[in-house]
Order: structure tokens, then C-alpha cells, then sequence
């Protein structure tokens, strides 16, 4: 039985669709509820769609939910105003389930900021993407166990992370990844993290993907973490890893100012 009253949980979603309209992207439909918001602050051929949870953070037996269509030739830039907050639950997880889909020649950036477990959080993410051949899609999400600032150097909870990509509706990518109980204990073993409290998964997935390689290799030479990156199958994946939630931040910014060739969104830099 749970503990915490179901009118205590908060459940939010947003679902957008966004097209084109001569050379610029637009938002069509926007549905929100609960504490998820949606805005644009800046307007050009990219359209910048910036979540907002106006609750401050997930607890257990919250759930929120983000539903994006992005249509042919549209080019759409997600993000977040501030890193997520995931406190303390009680007994059920959070949850929060992100789907997108991307049309013909549609371009996405889904680059949220940390996402940061408090002791005793508990969480489960899904990602879902439908592409297509011609689509292209440039990710990062990247975890901090524990509020390192304020001294919490060791946390126990869960994290369960599922993602999911399928270009031309056939699976490419596939990853379940589920610490529990004794988080910080698993990440100091060297084969899981070798001490890492930060970490981060990069995807960049296009027709030039894996011609890219070597420019994200380069781009990493001196970055203040631990990484790896590797390219096959139309796409190129990073993995990262640091002590330092600013140091792993520091490699990010790092490697997406160049691939992207412009600035991170404005708001990772408020």
C-alpha cells in the first residue's frame, strides 16, 4: 500500500507538435498540465522550446510526461531552464517518460540540463525516439548522485534509465541501466565508475554521424573527465564520467559548442 496520498502526487505533461512555415519552425498544438510548462524565448529558423517544472523538482509517485512531433524539415532545440531536482521518495518512484518523433529531413536537439538525485530518490526514465533515415538527432542527458554542494558525498536510492531509438522503425539503439540500494557504493567500483558522481550519455545520430567521430574525439582531447566515443550504424555515442558535476558540465559544453557550431542554449548559461 502506498504510503504518500495519491492527491499529494503531482502529474505533468506536455505534448507539442511543431512544422515548418517557410524557412522558420513553429510550435502548432501545445497541451500542458499539471506543473510542466513550455516556452519560446527565442524566435529564428530553430525553434527553442524550453521546459519549465514550475514544482521545482519530481518526488516519489510523481510523474511527468513529454510528448514532441516534429515535422518534416522542422528543426526544434528541447532544454530546461534548471537542473531536475529528484528528492527523497518515500515509496513509489518518479517517473518521467519522454517520446519523440522526428518527420522526413526534421531536425532535433533534446539537451536538458542535470538531472540530480537527492538521497534516497528514487526514479525511473524512459526515452522513446521514432525517426526517420533522413532525420537527424543530437542528445545528452547527463545524472549527479547526489547534492554534492551542500555535502551529500553518498547517497542510496534507485535510478532506472530505458531508452529506445528506431530509425525507419527498426531498433538501433537499446540501453537499460537500474543502480539501486547503495548508489555512490556501486559507482566507486572500477569497473561501474570508477568513483564517478557525474555522468553522461551523447548520441548523435545523422547521415554524417559517424564522419563526425574524430571532430568529437577532437573536441574532447583536453576535456577535465573521463570519456569515450565511438561511431557505427549512422550514429556517434559518448560516454562520460567525472568525480566533478562541473568538471563533466565543463566536457558537455565542451563538445556540443562545436558540433553544434553555436553556443549551448541560452539558459544553460543563466
Amino acid at each position: 500500500m502506498s504510503l504518500v496520498p495519491a492527491y499529494m502526487r503531482a502529474l505533468g505533461e506536455i505534448r507539442a507538435d511543431f512544422g515548418t512555415q517557410g524557412s522558420r519552425t513553429q510550435v502548432g498544438r501545445v497541451y500542458e498540465t499539471g506543473g510542466l510548462r513550455l516556452r519560446f524565448p527565442n524566435a529564428g529558423k530553430t525553434c527553442e522550446a524550453v521546459m519549465v517544472n514550475t514544482g521545482g523538482g519530481v518526488a516519489g509517485g510523481d510523474e511527468a510526461r513529454f510528448d514532441f512531433t516534429i515535422g518534416p524539415q522542422a528543426a526544434v532545440t528541447f532544454t530546461t531552464t534548471a537542473a531536475e531536482k529528484v528528492y527523497r521518495a518515500q515509496d513509489q518512484a518518479a517517473e518521467i517518460n519522454v517520446s519523440l518523433r522526428l518527420g522526413a529531413g526534421a531536425s532535433a536537439e533534446w539537451l536538458p540540463q542535470e538531472t540530480i538525485l537527492f538521497d534516497g530518490a528514487r526514479l525511473a526514465r524512459r526515452l522513446d525516439v521514432d525517426m526517420e533515415a533522413d532525420s537527424r538527432l543530437t542528445l545528452i542527458e547527463s545524472v549527479v548522485f547526489g547534492r554534492m554542494a551542500s555535502g551529500e558525498l553518498t547517497i542510496e536510492g534507485s535510478f532506472r534509465d530505458r531508452w529506445r531509438i528506431r530509425r525507419n522503425r527498426q531498433l538501433i539503439f537499446a540501453e537499460e541501466m537500474k543502480i539501486e540500494g547503495d548508489v555512490t557504493g556501486t559507482l566507486d567500483r572500477p569497473a561501474v565508475g570508477g568513483k564517478a558522481r557525474a555522468t553522461a550519455t551523447f548520441i548523435h545520430i545523422a547521415p554524417d554521424a559517424e564522419g563526425r567521430i574524430e571532430e568529437i574525439r577532437e573536441a574532447l582531447t583536453d576535456a577535465p573527465c573521463d570519456w569515450g566515443a565511438s561511431a557505427w550504424n549512422g550514429m556517434a555515442v559518448v560516454r562520460l564520467l567525472s568525480p566533478s558535476p562541473e568538471h563533466l558540465r565543463g566536457a558537455i559544453v565542451q563538445l556540443l559548442q562545436p558540433l553544434r557550431g553555436q553556443d549551448t542554449p541560452r539558459v544553460w548559461q543563466t
